[in-house]
């Protein structure tokens, strides 16, 4: 049940995502005086609408995301002659690409702000300094060590004996070499530096056997300054890793991996490129396990990167409008974008190729997933 739920939360939030990306074209749009004559949510048949200030709202039947529409983008739509002042070709380079970027540019502040929350409730696992998420009060039926020296949750552990911030696994391997022996252990706490001497005792725990003192570590979580420096910061770390991932996935080795899968008996990776459902089998072995923290974190991650291939300097991508507005400025003169449709079909043909190969493989060859 907990894999379904992490499955329709994750969702319903990329689907929000899509959302906030078109209200930030539309936003821009409306700042800047263009005509706005549609703001949809969804794709297909029209379910409901209403019209306000010569602007349809409404909701479609496929909840696949939305869009905005501008007077003037559609090449092939006339523009009525009042509307012509406020089109998307009457309007300064500037404005368009502000309002073209706006929409991939939601993405980076979404992201930071998912990351944030994510520093600030769920901490970051990478943290190498050992944090006490909880101490046990009892311990193989007596008061444990670490309850009995007045340590607390929150705590971080910067130094065991002349062990100088050690990580988790540096701590096991110490306490379990020192079974029954006093070890001093340096604590840092609200900014203050202390020292307690505590003593491991044995205990078995999935069948090992291991020196303990009584504690549960987890990730340090982060106050509100360090989260929303944080949440920037981590989204800084996404593009550079989707950046990568992008290159890999639609360049000669990626297109190459995914046909090499299909026509072959070669086994999956972690590393191959996935879809929606591999996306959603990953989320759910995450949901099943109870961590919720990886799921944010995976949340904000794709937000970054969904942001990222909109940049994309391909038509129809937003990318690709700004690249066409570069251009423009460049030669002095616009562009006929009925030019571009050839264009723009290729790019989507490939694409949608290129998702339903995956979601092909996510189905006849799943990536093996442990919870």
């Amino acid at each position: 049940m907990s894999g379904t739920l992490a499955i329709v939360v994750f969702f319903t939030g990329l689907l929000f995502i899509i959302l906030i990306h078109e209200f930030g074209h539309y936003l821009a749009a409306r700042a800047f005086g263009f005509k706005v004559e549609q703001y949809f949510v969804g794709f297909g048949p029209r379910i409901w609408s209403f019209t306000k200030n010569d602007i349809e709202y409404g909701v479609k039947a496929l909840p696949l995301g939305g869009y905005v529409k501008i007077a003037g983008m559609n090449p092939y739509e006339p523009v009525a002659p009042e509307d012509l002042p406020r089109s998307y070709g009457s309007k300064p380079i500037r404005q368009r690409a502000l309002v073209i970027f706006a929409g991939p540019g939601s993405h980076f502040v979404v992201a930071a702000i998912i990351f944030a929350i994510w520093l600030a409730f769920f901490g970051d696992p990478r943290t190498s300094t050992p944090v006490v998420s909880d101490v046990e009060t009892t311990m193989n039926g007596v008061v444990g060590p670490a309850a009995a020296a007045g340590v607390e949750p929150g705590d971080r552990i910067v130094g065991i004996d002349d062990l100088r911030d050690p990580t988790p696994l540096e701590m096991l391997d110490y306490t379990t070499e020192n079974v029954g022996e006093p070890i001093v252990f340096t604590i840092e706490r609200d900014g203050e530096t202390f020292t307690r001497t505590i003593t491991p005792t044995l205990d078995t725990v999935q069948g090992r056997t291991i020196g303990r003192i009584g504690i549960l570590l987890g990730p340090a979580k982060s106050g509100p300054v360090a989260a929303i420096v944080g949440g920037v910061k981590e989204v800084g770390l996404s593009a550079k890793e989707s950046l990568h991932q992008i290159t890999r996935l639609f360049g000669p080795q990626g297109i190459g991996r995914v046909f090499t899968l299909l026509f072959t008996d070669a086994e999956r990776s972690t590393q191959d490129p996935t879809s929606v459902v591999g996306i959603g089998q990953a989320v759910g072995v995450t949901g099943s396990a109870g961590d919720w923290g990886s799921i944010l974190y995976f949340l904000g991650f794709v937000t970054v990167f969904i942001g990222l291939v909109n940049l994309l300097p391909l038509p129809p991508f937003d990318g690709g409008h700004l690249a066409v507005l570069a251009i423009e400025k460049v030669r002095g003169k616009q562009i006929d974008m009925r030019k571009l449709i050839p264009v723009s079909a290729v790019v989507m043909a490939f694409f949608v190729v290129f998702v339903l190969a995956t979601i092909v493989l996510d189905i006849t060859k799943p990536i093996s997933l442990s919870p």
